[in-house]
């Protein structure tokens, strides 16, 4: 501040400087002569201090928008915000697996359950007689499928000792229709022999006759002739019956041998005897079986009257009440698995044209006011209308751009949320780093 005006601030007259003269009284600085060339009093006024200060102002001011502009880029430019975001995770409904009374329900909304942990009870009287049942009925199966089991060799070793029995015997009735043969020529030529001598005895007979009329021969010797003829004709009749009865040996024999011969065809069919009963072996095992699944189905249907949670997490909106008769597949309550979380964001697609998986992110949650570190999973593979109940449909050929979201899967990293905070649903504002 000039010197002169200090003095007058103190309150006392400013003094003269010496080789300087007031402009009233006709000095240098007085009149035209005392105001000088305005360049050179403005070069006195400024000088070169005043230029290297201007300098050094816009030097500063740049250095500032450099930094500035720095911070953005390397800062927030990077980032890519949204607001349009949610807590996701798995929600696992848990329903009745057999209907029944329900007896009991050991859990509340929003108490944190352990997998396995039994939420309902069915009453399980009924599956057990059912269970009951099915033992006997698997039981009965087992003995019947043993019985029938066994019966298979017993019926290849006895249908095997017929087919020989039944081939011996048709050899022995061939052998006797061979003999009853024989038999019967032999009783023929006896026949045929027999019946000679009677005609030769009938034939003396008749001369005797003649010579006894005539008184040629003694009555002794007409008798011993008439004798002979009588003998004769018994053993030509002796002889006849001898070759009948033979003739009825070969037919019996023939019959004997036709009768072994369909024995041996009988036995014969041994083998298909044999198929059939292991086919009844195994239509008795598959009886078997059909039981034995029967039982297992009873002995899970009785496990299941017993409601178990299939994962850990938190219970939320249970209808299912002590006295309720529930069905087969009729939801009970819902279990929310707090323990794998993940956040979907909907960013533009303007947004996502350098954005990949494996990329930062942070998550803000409104929730607890916490901030979360993450990356990129995945990007959804179409925009979040295709997957609306309507999606949006241009038929009157007007149309109208409209920016789309793609929903992109942000992961937590892990052990950052142990005291399980966050719950599907909250309201995040994720940023993802694509540089």
């Amino acid at each position: 501040m000039p010197r002169g005006m200090e003095g007058m601030e103190s309150g006392m007259e400013p003094k003269e400087e010496k080789g300087m003269t007031r402009p009233e009284d006709g000095g240098p600085g007085s009149g035209s002569a005392g105001k000088g060339n305005p360049g050179d009093g403005g070069r006195r006024r400024g000088g070169p201090r005043g230029a290297v200060r201007l300098r050094a102002a816009l030097a500063l001011l740049a250095a500032v928008l450099i930094a500035v502009f720095a911070v953005y880029w390397f800062r927030y430019r990077p980032w890519v915000p949204t607001d349009d975001a949610q807590v996701d995770g798995h929600i696992s409904t848990v329903s009745a697996r057999v209907g029944g009374y329900v007896t009991r329900v050991n859990v509340e909304n929003n108490r944190r359950v352990e997998a396995g942990t039994v939420l309902a009870t069915i009453d399980p009287a009924d599956y057990r007689i059912a269970l009951e049942k099915a033992e006997a009925d698997y039981a009965d199966s087992l003995a019947s499928a043993e019985a029938v089991r066994a019966g298979v060799p017993i019926t290849s070793v006895t249908t095997a000792s017929r087919l020989a029995a039944a081939e011996a015997g048709a050899e022995n009735a061939r052998a006797g229709v061979v003999a009853a043969e024989r038999r019967l020529e032999a009783a023929q030529a006896l026949e045929r022999e027999a019946e000679a001598r009677d005609v030769k005895a009938q034939a003396d007979l008749k001369r005797y006759r003649v010579l006894l009329s005539r008184e040629a021969v003694a009555r002794q010797t007409y008798d011993r002739g008439a004798a002979a003829a009588r003998a004769s004709a018994a053993a030509r009749d002796a002889a006849r019956a001898s070759a009948h009865a033979a003739g009825e040996q070969v037919v019996q024999a023939r019959g004997l041998l036709a009768q072994t011969q369909a024995e041996v065809r009988t036995a014969q069919t041994g083998p298909h005897q044999i198929s059939i009963v292991r086919a009844r072996a195994d239509s008795a095992e598959s009886a078997t079986k059909k039981f034995r699944t029967a039982l297992e189905q009873a002995r899970l249907n009785l496990r299941y009257t017993d409601v178990l949670a299939p994962v850990s997490g938190i219970v939320g909106n249970r209808t299912v009440e002590v006295g309720q008769n529930v069905s087969a597949g009729q939801t009970l309550l819902s279990i929310v698995q707090v323990g794998d979380l993940w956040v979907t964001a909907n960013f533009k697609e303007t947004e996502i044209r350098d954005m990949k998986p494996g990329q930062p992110a942070r998550i803000y949650v409104d929730a607890n006011g916490r901030t979360y570190n993450g990356h990129v999973d995945s990007i959804g593979g179409a925009s979040g209308a295709r997957f609306s109940l309507f999606p949006p449909e241009n038929a009157t050929g007007n149309y109208v751009k409209v920016v789309q979201r793609i929903p992109v899967k942000l992961v937590f990293e892990k052990g950052q949320d142990v005291e399980s905070a966050l719950r599907p649903g909250m309201s995040v504002q994720p940023e993802v780093k694509v540089r």
